[in-house]
């Protein structure tokens, strides 16, 4: 996930009635789905989102009250706990099926690997929690800010896989990128914290760690994401999987490309800071 920028630029009141209306609406439409029309294997995205508020509560209450503070550690929990599940799902289907057979479009495409149905819920109701807590304490910027998008982005696509039971193990595997996210929000957590010292060994791994991550984790595996979609292209039907799935992996190899700049500046700053004061 993209780091998070606090402060909401002027005429920002549009932009959060814009998003905050879409989260209604989604809100809605799951509400419905599970109350109505007896959906009950979405009941972990619900979940998700009551877990993860829940967090924020405990954080909140005993850590510190600075919104981005909870808003980052509580990022950090779900990126951690995201992590876990991914691998768990993936490690396990390679075990129990081999490897030759999970990447194959039938796989990708109309399969659930054991966990992912699920995993992919509680996810899909922490990115809900996370729209509505940036716009409830404006931890964003600017008049169309890339979080918002990213966020509006992952609930319409995973709802809508989640709805037709269509492309899970697809959307399992963008989540890897999750790993990257650790680290994003470590530093983060890190500097807000007062930890800043370039030159400490731990500073160093952690930079490299996230460098390595960011290149395997985010960037490698969307542009795989992006050809097998490409690659697999004649094997869809004629509904909207594919140029929403499309659509979904352009925004989000966008998104990376901003993040890799925005990374770059950090690092840059982080070592020029610690240069002069040497």
């Amino acid at each position: 996930m993209p780091p998070h920028r606090a402060g909401g630029a002027a005429g920002g009141g549009d932009t959060s009635a814009f998003f905050a209306a879409t989260l209604v609406l989604w809100a809605v439409s799951v509400g419905f789905e599970i109350g109505v029309r007896g959906r009950r294997e979405l009941a972990p995205v619900a979940a998700g989102f009551a877990f993860f508020q829940a967090a924020n509560t405990a954080v909140r209450g005993s850590v510190s009250r600075d919104p981005l503070f909870v808003n980052t550690a509580v990022s950090l929990l779900h990126s951690s706990l995201t992590s876990v599940s991914v691998i768990f799902v993936l490690a396990n289907q390679w075990r129990n099926k081999g490897l030759e057979n999970m990447f194959e479009h039938e796989e990708l495409f109309g399969g659930s690997w054991i966990g992912a149905y699920s995993a992919l819920c509680f996810s899909c109701g922490y990115f809900a929690y996370d729209q509505l807590d940036m716009l409830r304490y404006r931890l964003y910027s600017g008049w169309l800010p890339g979080i918002l998008m990213h966020h509006l982005i992952l609930l319409i696509c995973f709802t809508l896989a989640l709805y037709r039971n269509v492309t899970i193990n697809y959307l399992n595997l963008s989540l890897v990128c999750e790993l990257h996210s650790i680290f994003l929000h470590v530093r983060k957590v890190r500097r807000m914290v007062g930890f800043r010292d370039f030159d400490r060994t731990v500073v160093k791994l952690e930079w490299v760690l996230n460098w390595t991550t960011f290149v395997t984790a985010r960037v490698i595996c969307h542009i795989l994401i992006t050809y097998k979609l490409i690659s697999d292209a004649h094997k869809f039907g004629k509904g909207i999987e594919l140029p929403l799935a499309l659509l979904g992996m352009a925004g989000m190899n966008l998104l990376n490309i901003f993040l890799g700049l925005d990374l770059l500046k950090a690092f840059t700053r982080e070592r020029n800071k610690q240069n002069h004061q040497d």
